[in-house]
């Protein structure tokens, strides 16, 4: 497999993951009950590219200062939080509440600018930068974006079909409890990887 199909494919998984049971999920459930569907999910796509190229460019910076058993090293520590972090779960804030049921003349706009800022840190920011330092060059910065956004795109799709059909009983529990198992998965792959190519 090429590094271009190999980082696209590996962000695409763990952004995926990332994103089940994260506050950006929930506000797409919150804004797909305001707002039609094409809309929310547009939005969602222009807010995730816009802040996935952000952490891509920071991520390849940091990949060609670090030597790269430190940035597998802490890419497997920082997986290893994202699972905790997982576990612990999100929960949207009255105000967070509000922004899904804005009067904007523009759900489009509305949705964007609120997705945006709701992924300034968040763990799908942070691990599509520690994806970004593990893949240097264009091939894997290309993927890394890519797939990167079509996985949170996905998820957050996935999660407005899923809350359309089935309400608000989704299992939050079930799905937090299997992402955290999968992080914690990636980041001891990861340690592995790290100690033997050391």
């Amino acid at each position: 497999m090429t590094g271009l199909l190999a980082a696209t494919a590996l962000s695409f998984a763990v952004i995926f993951v990332a994103e089940l049971g994260d506050k950006s999920q929930l506000m797409a459930l919150t804004f797909a009950t305001r707002f039609k569907a094409l809309p929310v999910l547009l939005g969602i796509a222009a807010a995730t590219a816009v802040t996935h190229a952000v952490s891509v460019g920071v991520g390849y910076l940091l990949g060609a200062a670090i030597p790269t058993f430190w940035i597998s090293l802490v890419a497997a520590v920082a997986f290893l939080a994202f699972g905790l972090w997982t576990l612990r779960g999100d929960t949207l804030t009255e105000n967070e509440k509000d922004k899904g049921a804005t009067t904007s003349r523009s759900a489009f706009g509305a949705v964007a600018v609120a997705f945006f800022l709701a992924e300034l840190g968040d763990k799908t920011m942070l691990a599509t930068i520690t994806l970004a330092a593990q893949h240097p060059g264009a091939g894997g910065i290309t993927g890394v974006f890519v797939g990167s956004t079509v996985g949170m795109v996905a998820a957050d799709a996935l999660a407005i079909v899923v809350g359309r059909v089935l309400g608000r009983n989704l299992p939050e529990k079930a799905i937090r409890i299997g992402a955290a198992v999968l992080f914690f998965a990636f980041g001891i792959w990861l340690a592995v990887e790290a100690f033997a190519g050391a």
